[in-house]
């Protein structure tokens, strides 16, 4: 994500991670959306930004998601203190 920049508060996504201004990351999916906007993350990390409807709009959009799936089975090292 990108602040537009010149006087504008709107939050552009920037997919090939080439445009100019200052940046800020968040994981492709509603969830980490919803709790960025629930913590007015965008305003403090773009200088003021407030305008992200691009970015809702590019989330919704379909686009794939790139989610880890999560671990299953025993880690591969035991915790410390339950090598007994």
């Amino acid at each position: 994500m990108v602040a537009q920049g010149s006087g504008s508060s709107a939050v552009l996504v920037d997919e090939r991670r080439r445009m100019a201004g200052r940046g800020a990351w968040l994981h492709p999916s509603e969830k980490c959306l919803a709790l960025a906007i629930k913590r007015r993350a965008f305003g403090r990390a773009l200088a003021g930004a407030s305008d992200i409807g691009a970015v809702e709009r590019y989330l919704m959009s379909g686009t794939p998601l790139v989610e880890a799936p999560a671990a299953a089975g025993k880690p591969s090292k035991p915790e410390s203190g339950s090598e007994n």
